[in-house]
């Protein structure tokens, strides 16, 4: 396991840890009904808010099962969005990766970008063997970025939860650390 150096530098992105500077824009996207049609929870007030960039704050790196990194991601300046690397089992190296990007951003293939940053992350830093992500089945922007990292589909869960007042259906994508290293020579 090997701690990166910050800040992270993509072709067109910076990402780096969250800093409490970061409020108002991660509050722009975070209290906005259309952001979180597809997440767990509902648009958050500027309290909300707060508490969720602490946490966001308290894990700079993944370092045991649980813990979840996640990196303000920046273009011109401005944060449009973050990445998150979940670290899910020491023992089987397993990891997660997830993304939110402000609508204003959507389009640019910003995610996939970032995405890709996060992979190397939890191959390369973390030493994981598979990293999945997951999300809801209507919400095609996001299956369609793990496609392009070149992950595969591997389960569609149908009416597997109440989400939201009706029944939700779930991707799961998947990628091995083989695969991700092939489609990278």
């Amino acid at each position: 396991m090997t701690t990166p150096d910050y800040p992270i530098r993509t072709e067109r992105l910076t990402l780096r840890p969250f800093t409490p500077d970061d409020h108002a824009a991660l509050h722009a996207y975070q209290s906005r009904p259309d952001v979180v049609r597809f997440l767990y929870g509902e648009a958050r007030t500027p309290e909300e808010t707060t508490d969720n960039l602490k946490l966001k704050m308290s894990v700079t790196w993944p370092e045991k099962e649980g813990e979840h990194l996640a990196l303000a991601v920046v273009h011109d300046g401005l944060v449009i969005g973050e990445s998150v690397l979940k670290y899910l089992s020491e023992t089987h190296r397993q990891g997660e990766i997830g993304y939110t990007f402000h609508p204003d951003h959507h389009g640019r293939g910003f995610a996939t970008e970032a995405s890709k940053a996060m992979l190397e992350l939890g191959f390369v830093n973390l030493g994981l063997h598979r990293i999945v992500a997951s999300c809801d089945a209507h919400n095609d922007k996001s299956w369609r970025v793990m496609e392009r990292l070149g992950m595969r589909r591997e389960a569609h869960f149908r009416h597997n939860e109440i989400f939201k007042g009706e029944w939700g259906e779930e991707f799961i994508y998947a990628i091995l650390e083989d695969e991700w290293r092939a489609a990278r020579s």
